[in-house]
């Protein structure tokens, strides 16, 4: 790893990867990439997580052509040194911003979306005029090995390189003196490496997760809630960090609501065989546990030697139960009751900001109060999960659920450093800036600054 790192490092120097040309030649060659070997992608993850064609090309292969598409078209625009207002203070100088590549960045890949979201940064990461170490998911290796074939047959690994292995080969890596760190994971893991990285002062960014609640009030649409909640809390078998983890519904509206959310679940997910599939047996098991067998409205089935785990119901769920004491990250879906709007907002705030929440309301009092009080990530109104497919939003968390965000612009900013400079003029100069300083001269600055 150390070998890697430092040949990293030396090419980096050579400023190759500085300029616009490079940069777009490796766009376009990643999105090639891609491309020719789209049918081998799916494949590979349909393999690794049960995802269909559809499911697999819209949420990971179709979503980084877009990205890739978007930096393309936009690159130059980025890439440009702006102007800053200089003041009067510094009246007849030019005051400039310059982005700049951080210079080796390691992105360490989840298994819920492999391929997505390690090209989805490095996208970032060669726009910005890095050098990249990737390591995939050992939990998902159909694709981790297909992603080190592609990445080595596509790059040199001085420019790019694909690490495979367990994680003792993740330990290792973020040891070394790297310039930037990209984790998307677990809060836990995500602890172990931003410790680390502080050995080093190597900055991160921590994309991680959390329990995202959804609220469901009186005056809701409840056959549109109910569809766009069953498709973002059971896409991928649930394995979405910022899936709806539990519901909050009013009271009045809760048994209209878990009937029509029974029939989406059966109108989506008839089809076992298309199911996505819990990654590994160890998941599979802890999901187990947290169903109550008692509180299961919905569901409830699961088959261990297929990883499958049916969309499932919890209902009359207690924040003391098992549950709830955890990110799900499966096909389990909770259900609380409130009465009132403020004790759910209470309720909330007692709790570790989450990365995403949504609201499903024709009241916009409500809205904006929930909005207005309760701290996350991002999330939607009347929605779920789709504010991820808007590359104009930055994508991140706050607290327990992240540190630092990404995707479009967001992701060229994240890997670059903005130096700043001033450029000043030589035709003349101000000498009170020097001493000795008089009293007068103290006198007439105090009164200017006033």
């Amino acid at each position: 790893m150390e070998k890697l790192v430092k040949k990293q490092k030396a090419y980096f120097k050579t400023d190759v990867t500085k300029s616009y040309e490079f940069r777009l030649e490796q766009l376009n060659k990643l999105k090639q990439m891609i491309v020719k070997n789209q049918s081998k992608i799916e494949k590979a993850l349909n393999s690794d997580l049960n995802k269909s064609s559809f499911e697999a090309y819209t949420t990971e292969v179709g979503f980084v052509i877009l990205s890739i598409n978007e930096a393309i078209k936009k690159l130059s625009k980025w890439m440009k040194t702006k102007r800053a207002r200089s003041g009067i203070v510094m009246m007849g100088s030019g005051s400039f911003i310059q982005p700049e590549p951080r210079g080796t960045i390691l992105i360490i890949g989840p298994f819920n979306y492999p391929f997505q979201l390690v090209i989805e940064p490095l996208i970032g990461a060669i726009a910005a005029g890095n050098t990249a170490i990737l390591k995939p998911s050992e939990f998902t290796p159909a694709t981790s090995e297909l992603l080190e074939k592609l990445i080595s047959e596509t790059f040199d690994e001085e420019y790019i390189k694909v690490v495979l292995g367990q994680s003792e080969i993740t330990s290792e890596l973020v040891k070394q003196k790297l310039d930037y760190i990209f984790f998307t994971g677990s809060t836990r893991v995500g602890q172990i490496i931003y410790e680390q990285a502080a050995k080093n002062l190597t900055p991160v960014t921590l994309e991680l997760g959390g329990k995202s609640p959804t609220i469901i009030d009186e005056t809701a649409d409840l056959v549109l809630a109910a569809r766009r909640i069953a498709f973002g809390k059971f896409s991928n078998a649930g394995q979405t960090c910022i899936a709806p983890d539990y519901i909050y519904v009013h009271e009045s509206v809760k048994v209209p609501f878990i009937k029509e959310l029974k029939t989406a679940i059966d109108s989506f997910y008839n089809d076992k065989s298309t199911f996505g599939r819990i990654v590994n047996e160890r998941h599979f098991k802890r999901l187990e546990a947290l169903i109550d067998k008692d509180k299961v409205v919905h569901g409830g089935k699961s088959v261990e030697r297929e990883l499958y785990i049916q969309p499932t119901i919890l209902e009359g769920v207690e924040w003391k139960d098992k549950v709830m004491q955890e990110e799900i990250f499966g096909p389990i879906l909770p259900i609380l009751t409130y009465k009132n709007l403020d004790n759910v907002i209470s309720e909330l705030k007692e709790h570790e900001k989450p990365l995403a929440l949504y609201i499903f309301t024709k009241n916009k009092a409500n809205k904006d109060k929930v909005f207005k009080s309760l701290s996350f990530g991002g999330g939607a109104v009347n929605d779920t999960i789709m504010h991820v497919a808007n590359s104009h939003l930055p994508f991140g968390g706050v607290g327990a659920s992240g540190i630092g965000s990404y995707h479009g612009k967001t992701s060229f900013d994240t890997f670059s450093h903005f130096k700043s400079y001033v450029v000043k003029n030589t035709l003349f100069d101000f000498k009170l800036l020097y001493p000795p300083y008089s009293k007068k001269t103290e006198d007439t600055l105090k009164k200017f600054i006033k």
